[in-house]
């Protein structure tokens, strides 16, 4: 297992996510239009989605996650009341990671924040798995194995790992939300419009 540096676009946020390696998360491409609309509201398409329209993200824990620097520029948006918290820093909007809440352990953290160009194949493996295809954009061919949704075989992996990371407390320390459970910054609530 690795540290990996993370760090925003302007260098004004930095941590680490800690004991990083292909057993410890998911590594994966989504297509879906929340995605884009998050690459859109923060007016960085063409450096967070690839061609098609997807998004790299390694999904892990929260309790993985350090931030050591400008962790006042972290910011959140929702796509609608009960959309996602996306997480991104208002000094430069790069995108942090995506989380349920404060009491599941899962945040997927935007490839954009991990600085780890050169190595990320490396440090997380390859893409397990492309999804959400039904909303990738038109013109650039998916990867052969895309999924139209999120597979069954996702689920298969990711909820049993999210249960024992459930029992072994990994919701928490959260960068993203406090000891209570509230989001360290108001969320603003937008619409995909």
């Amino acid at each position: 297992m690795i540290e990996v540096a993370l760090k925003c676009s302007c260098g004004q946020v930095e941590g680490t996510a800690h004991n990083i390696s292909p057993q410890t998360g998911l590594r994966l491409v989504c297509h879906c239009d929340d995605c884009q609309a998050f690459a859109n509201y923060l007016g960085r398409e063409a450096d967070i989605l690839d061609a098609c329209g997807g998004t790299d993200v390694f999904q892990t824990t929260p309790s993985q996650i350090e931030i050591t620097k400008g962790h006042d520029q972290l910011r959140c948006v929702r796509l609608g009341p009960k959309g996602l918290f996306r997480w991104y820093t208002d000094c430069c909007k790069t995108p942090v990671a995506n989380t349920i809440n404060a009491s599941l352990p899962f945040s997927g953290i935007v490839h954009n924040f991990m600085d780890d160009k050169g190595l990320r194949d490396n440090n997380l493996g390859p893409v397990r798995f492309s999804v959400m295809g039904k909303f990738a954009k038109d013109g650039s061919p998916l990867p052969r194995d895309t999924h139209d949704t999120f597979p069954l075989s996702i689920m298969l992996i990711a909820i049993p790992r999210m249960i024992k990371n459930k029992i072994l407390g990994r919701h928490k320390p959260s960068p993203f939300f406090d000891k209570t459970g509230a989001p360290v910054c108001e969320p603003v609530i937008h619409t995909k419009d």
